[in-house]
């Protein structure tokens, strides 16, 4: 058989598609930026400069793919954090740590994760994206609803625009604090760690006293199109 020439490069079809996203996450972990190109993906990959198409129509079908990979790298490192804690508070208290420490240490793909980039028209989000991160909010209001805010909250319809507001109230800070930390409003990054274990601290002990009920209609998290 004829050996396979350098743009013609084997690779094994199941893994392709972790190949390239994995590349690309390697790419923004090091660049800190979204420009780069599919061609440059495949040489990291080792295929083909072609063979990123067979998976992705286009640059923003990809970067949907790697965001997903971001939210379920996030869910993973938060499911890890509280592993073994038997305290609900203990686990949220880790959780939303883990949080903060995942976009600053790539401020990059948190980006791509929560702006705008992959936002459409109507604000709506890619599917991929989409199952990613309702696997991340779950994993967050579970630990809620189990006693995170120092009791445990029933999970029924009467108390579900107050679960609602706790994981809000939760995001919106880690949420502030990570962008402030990534983009150097807030420093230094080393002390992260202990500035965010302050602030989470006095929010959780205000939820604790109150949880905030929040309007009908409201939605929290990436939504499909309409």
């Amino acid at each position: 058989m004829p050996k396979p020439q350098p743009d013609e490069r084997p690779y094994h079809h199941g893994d392709l598609r972790r190949a390239i996203v994995k590349a690309a996450l390697e790419i923004l972990q090091e660049t800190q930026s979204l420009e780069f190109s599919l061609r440059e993906l495949a040489r990291r990959a080792g295929v083909s400069h072609n063979a990123p198409y067979k998976h992705f129509a286009d640059k923003r079908e990809l970067l949907a793919a790697v965001s997903a990979a971001g939210f379920e790298v996030l869910t993973k490192r938060m499911a890890r954090e509280i592993a073994g804690l038997d305290n609900a508070r203990e686990r949220l208290f880790a959780m939303l740590r883990a949080y903060i420490d995942h976009g600053v240490e790539n401020p990059a793909l948190y980006s791509l994760m929560f702006g705008g980039y992959l936002g459409g028209p109507d604000r709506s989000r890619p599917a991929i994206e989409i199952a990613e991160a309702e696997k991340t909010k779950a994993l967050l209001a579970g630990v809620i609803v189990e006693g995170g805010l120092g009791r445990a909250i029933p999970d029924v319809p009467r108390n579900e625009r107050k679960i609602a507001g706790a994981i809000l109230a939760c995001w919106s800070l880690v949420h502030g604090l990570t962008l402030l930390l990534a983009d150097g409003l807030v420093g230094p990054k080393e002390r992260a760690g202990a500035l965010g274990e302050r602030l989470v601290q006095s929010m959780l002990d205000g939820l604790a006293a109150e949880l905030p009920s929040l309007p009908s209609g409201t939605w929290l998290g990436p939504q499909a199109p309409r």
